[in-house]
Parts: structure tokens; sequence; C-alpha cells
């Protein structure tokens, strides 16, 4: 069973605090597009995330979470001059770098939450039961195209009744295994 591999580019998520300090009180996030899995979107709003060595704009993703969450690739951290970013999955962000948030109305320096995202594949249980897995394991992904065909190992399976089958990958990922446009991956044993 084939799935689509997408590639997740840098993005931020925010809490409500967070996003009023950056655009202003009673802002909300703007929704640009709707993203593959169910209720996320790209915001029209970006913020500068700086560093020691630099500084990149980055988009939000909407919804408002309950904790400040900053996704780069290795690429990206070097830019910025970050060190010790770690693979994570998504919030887990203890013990990982801060960075500095600079918005049109003003700036939040996060103590914790940049992270590099473990690859991972997002499925219902449905889709897990037909896959034979189940949530939090680890799994290959094999992604074949004419100029690079590549197995990601150390995918972690995620289910939940409110995602939809998808698994996403970071832009260093895509680069390197030219997964790029409509592109589909499956499990390999």
């Amino acid at each position: 069973m084939k799935f689509i591999v997408e590639t997740s580019a840098r993005h931020i998520h925010v809490t409500k605090e967070t996003l009023e300090t950056l655009f202003g009180a009673g802002h909300t996030l703007t929704n640009k597009k709707d993203l593959s899995q169910p209720g996320q979107y790209a915001c029209e709003e970006k913020v500068q995330v700086v560093g020691p060595k630099g500084a990149l704009n980055v988009t939000i993703l909407g919804p408002v979470r309950p904790a400040d969450q900053v996704e780069l690739s290795f690429t990206d951290a070097r830019t910025l001059g970050l060190k010790g970013v770690p693979v994570r999955e998504s919030g887990d962000v203890a013990g990982t770098p801060g960075v500095k948030l600079v918005g049109p109305c003003g700036e939040v320096e996060i103590a914790e939450g940049v992270l590099v995202a473990k690859r991972h594949i997002h499925m219902t249980p449905e889709d897990a039961e037909k896959l034979g897995v189940e949530d939090k394991q680890i799994v290959s992904v094999k992604v074949e195209n004419a100029d690079r065909t590549t197995i990601f190992a150390d995918t972690v399976v995620r289910v939940s009744p409110k995602f939809a089958l998808a698994m996403h990958i970071d832009t260093d990922e895509s680069n390197a295994a030219c997964a790029f446009g409509e592109c589909y991956g499956e499990i390999v044993k």
C-alpha cells in the first residue's frame, strides 16, 4: 500500500500569547492554505526566527498550539548558527535550543522549542491495520523515483483518528531523495 510523501518545510507553531505579542492583541491566524492533515493550515503570517548567526522568515502553521515550536532542517539550523538541535517527534521540546521570534508588533525569546522533526507517517487506525503497524512503531519506507530511490529507516508511525495518511520528511531529506512534486512511499520490512 503506497502513500503520499510530503516535504514539510521549515515552520513554526505558536501559542495564542506568542501570536498576540508578535502580531498585536486580539490577532488571529489567517488561513492561507489547508494542509493534508485535517484542521491544519499554512498561515499568511510569517515571523523572523533569529539565531546567533542569522535569521530566516518562517511561516506559522495553524491553529495555535499549547507550546511554541520551531521545526527546521539541519541546513536551516546551521544557517541560524544553532548547535545541538535534536531530531524529535513534534511536541517533544524539553531540552531543545531556543531562539528569538520577531514579528511586526514585538519579539519573543523562547527558551526551548527548536527541533528537526523526526520523519513520520500520519495514519488512521484503519490505515495502521491495513499496513500491519502500530502507533510509535519504527519502520523503513521506500521512496521510489527515476533519479534516486531511497529507503528512509527510523520512520515513526503516528496513529490517530484525526490524521490523514501521509508521510512527512524535511527539506534536506526531500532534496537528498529527489522527492519532488507528487511522490509516494511504501513500508518495507
